[in-house]
């Protein structure tokens, strides 16, 4: 039987955002307090062979055929920096967050794709 794995992508709001400055690194250091909203996208991962990464989006028909979409782009860099091109997955996701609506969706689906890929490929053992 193939593994399946779910996992819950939750929005987040900021109550409170300051911008300290700009760091050596050129990113800003920030100041912020932020909570996580009962709002979530859902996503559902397979396992796929050959190293195939697919991934189907229902609740937001712009991002369908979006292949530089966040949850694609971190599964290819778990992928290679597992170093193992035969890892594939199908990945379904379904959206409630509004995209463009500063919830954090995109960073929270790429997120829990992680985490789904770390258990869906055993990574963590």
């Amino acid at each position: 039987m193939a593994l399946t794995v779910e996992e819950r992508a939750p929005a987040k709001t900021n109550l409170f955002l300051e911008v300290l400055g700009k760091r050596p690194d050129g990113f800003h250091a920030l100041d912020t307090v932020f909570v996580e909203l009962s709002l979530a996208d859902a996503l559902r991962l397979e396992p796929a062979a050959g190293g195939e990464l697919t991934l189907r989006v229902e609740g937001a028909p712009e991002l369908a055929g979006e292949s530089d979409n966040l949850v694609l782009r971190a599964a290819r860099a778990l992928r290679e920096r597992a170093g193992d091109p035969t890892l594939g997955a199908r990945i379904e996701l379904h959206k409630r967050i509004p995209i463009g609506g500063g919830l954090g969706g995109g960073s929270s689906d790429a997120a829990a794709a992680l985490r789904g890929l770390d258990r869906l490929w055993g990574l963590g053992r």
